[in-house]
């Protein structure tokens, strides 16, 4: 079983927030929200969509591209998660 369908309920609920992050965003660009709190909502839309980005590129690493069964694949996927992690802080 692919790691998506493992762990849909998480995802849809993540991508639901921020479908509402974004529908905020939109009410504060066609309200009169200062430029600020503009960018501020931004950024916390794209902080939530790099969240997803990790979550589902992380599951397919450990699931589709380091063997489960091999320890020295798993561990060798460790520095490359952190470097993601920190790339899409």
């Amino acid at each position: 079983m692919s790691h998506i369908q493992e762990n849909r309920k998480k995802l849809v609920a993540r991508v639901r927030r921020i479908g509402g992050q974004v529908a905020s965003l939109e009410r504060a660009i066609a309200g009169d929200e200062e430029c600020g709190a503009v960018l501020q909502q931004l950024a916390a839309v794209r902080g939530a969509v790099n969240g997803l980005i990790l979550q589902v590129m992380e599951g397919h690493l450990r699931s589709h591209v380091a063997d489960t069964g091999n320890t020295k694949q798993q561990d060798e996927l460790l520095p490359v998660l952190a470097v993601l992690k920190s790339y899409l802080k």
